[in-house]
């Protein structure tokens, strides 16, 4: 019951925080209700009294932009009027300047009409002259026509009378004058050429000497003389039927297996290589001497010797190639064209070592153009490899000239490389300085006494063929070749040939000769003519 009574009474409380809660809130809404139209009110006079505020600053705007606008359309009106009439006075002014820019313009005209006038008064007055000229002359043209015709016949009677003196026709005159004339220019000519020639000479020789001198001075080489035969010599004749074998099976296998021929005959204690390939017949030799110092001879150790020695000589041949390369001072050569040179180091001509002569040309070469101030490597490259084709001349078809050429392109030498190959024995022109050079350090070192050797029946058929050349002109009446092939000697007919025509016969024989003929050195040609009359007291 208590518990009711409780309950009953926190229902009547909280009913009545209830209403008082909602009377709050209704109150609070009528309050808020009431304040809203107070406030609404309040806004709607303060809006009332700005606009009355804004009406009066907007029309006191108006009122002094108006003000403005007057003002600024007064100083518009003026600033126009001020540029108007500065305009006037602008155009005014240029207006005076064309005035007076017209007038001199009409003075400057009137005086050229005034010019004009008087040249053309002048020019009538020249061509009146000019008329009474050309009357003039027409006239003395008249007088000198006739005086023409008169000089005509005149020169006709007179040539007439000349032919009839002379007994020549005028033909035959003028040819005969002509022939004259010729005949002593010709003389003329060769007495100046021969001048000429004998300033340059001596010139030229002078410098010539002077050069090849210093560039042989500076170059010296050792030569070894090797022919086509070698000789290995033996410890005792015993040895001869050693390297024969039985049945001859020992020479038979170093001869197949190396390509020479072995000559075993009489000569105590030596054995004879024979072969025309050098490189061939240096494996021989290092074979033999080998097996000789092995003391092991039969076909299986000769086959293996063979075979080691060319080992051997092919490291000998690029390390001599790379001497001469070292040697001459030259880089950038290709690896195959650095064998052939020390293939070179086991071929001779006439006599000479051609690897030596290669480097001793190489080297002349150089220190020629050096002095004349030219590539000097240009012309030791060239000089070095002149000769490069004998190496395989042997082994291939063609000149040497041909075969150096073929492999200087071969190995991509350049261009003037290959034309100063081409150029030392005079095969083609040479197109440099340089390629000149290495056919003079050609013949310096092939002509020098005792580099070269030639044998007696081509001496012999050199000198009758220098002879014959010779003899072979017209009005030669004899030729002799003296002091061993170096000169010619021609004794010309005094009366087929004169002084003149024995300069040109000099130069026509001394042609002929480089053309046909192969020698060392030079070839001097001397024509002597000599007129004797003799008579006799009797």
């Amino acid at each position: 019951m208590n518990n009711m009574i409780t309950l009953l009474l926190d229902m009547n409380t909280g009913l009545s925080i209830g209403l008082i809660v909602a009377a709050l809130v209704v109150g609070a809404a009528i309050s808020a209700a009431v304040v809203c139209v107070v406030l609404k009110q309040v806004s709607k006079r303060r809006s009332e009294q700005k606009l009355d505020e804004t009406s009066k600053k907007v029309n006191e705007m108006l009122e002094k932009a108006q003000a403005d606008c007057k003002q600024l359309k007064k100083e518009a009106v003026l600033e126009s009027k001020e540029q108007d009439l500065k305009r006037r006075n602008e155009f005014e002014q240029e207006m005076k300047e064309k005035r007076a820019e017209q007038q001199r313009v009409e003075a400057r005209l009137n005086k050229q009409e005034d010019q004009l006038e008087k040249r053309e008064t002048e020019m009538s007055r020249k061509e009146q002259s000019l008329e009474a000229q050309k009357n003039n002359l027409q006239k003395k043209s008249e007088e000198v026509d006739k005086l023409r015709e008169v000089v005509s016949h005149q020169h006709e009677l007179m040539v007439q009378e000349l032919e009839r003196i002379a007994q020549l026709t005028k033909e035959e005159a003028k040819k005969q004058l002509t022939d004259e004339i010729l005949e002593e220019t010709r003389r003329d000519c060769a007495m100046t050429v021969r001048n000429m020639e004998q300033q340059a000479k001596d010139d030229a020789d002078i410098n010539a000497k002077n050069i090849i001198s210093l560039a042989i001075q500076r170059c010296a080489a050792d030569h070894a003389s090797e022919t086509t035969v070698s000789v290995v010599p033996l410890p005792n004749d015993d040895m001869k039927a050693r390297l024969i074998g039985r049945e001859g099976r020992n020479i038979r296998a170093i001869e197949n297996a190396t390509g020479i021929e072995l000559v075993i005959d009489d000569t105590p204690e030596v054995v004879i290589l024979s072969g025309f390939d050098p490189v061939r017949r240096e494996i021989a030799r290092l074979t033999l001497e080998k097996l000789i110092s092995d003391g092991r001879i039969h076909p299986a150790r000769i086959e293996e010797t063979v075979e080691k020695v060319t080992k051997e000589l092919d490291q000998q041949i690029k390390a001599a190639g790379e001497n001469a390369m070292f040697e001459v001072g030259i880089f950038g050569l290709h690896p195959e064209i650095i064998k052939l040179i020390g293939r070179l180091k086991f071929r001779t001509s006439y006599g000479q070592n051609v690897y030596q002569h290669s480097i001793e040309v190489a080297q002349l070469a150089g220190l020629m153009a050096q002095e004349l101030g030219l590539d000097v490597n240009f012309a030791k490259r060239a000089g070095l490899l002149h000769d490069i084709g004998k190496a395989v001349d042997h082994e291939q078809e063609g000149t040497h000239i041909q075969l150096g050429a073929d492999l200087a392109k071969k190995y991509k030498e350049n261009a003037m490389i290959v034309n100063a190959i081409m150029a030392h024995h005079g095969d083609v022109e040479p197109k440099t300085v340089e390629a000149i050079l290495v056919q003079a350090a050609d013949a310096i070192s092939g002509a020098r006494p005792g580099a070269r050797r030639e044998t007696g029946s081509n001496y012999v058929k050199r000198l009758e063929k220098l002879e014959s050349i010779a003899s072979d002109f017209n009005g030669v009446e004899k030729s002799y070749a003296i002091q061993a092939g170096r000169e010619v000697r021609v004794i010309v007919k005094p009366e087929v040939i004169d002084d003149a025509k024995a300069i040109f016969l000099a130069k026509d024989i001394a042609k002929k000769i480089e053309s046909e003929l192969e020698y060392p050195g030079q070839i001097k040609v001397n024509v002597i003519r000599e007129f004797r009359s003799v008579e006799y007291a009797k």
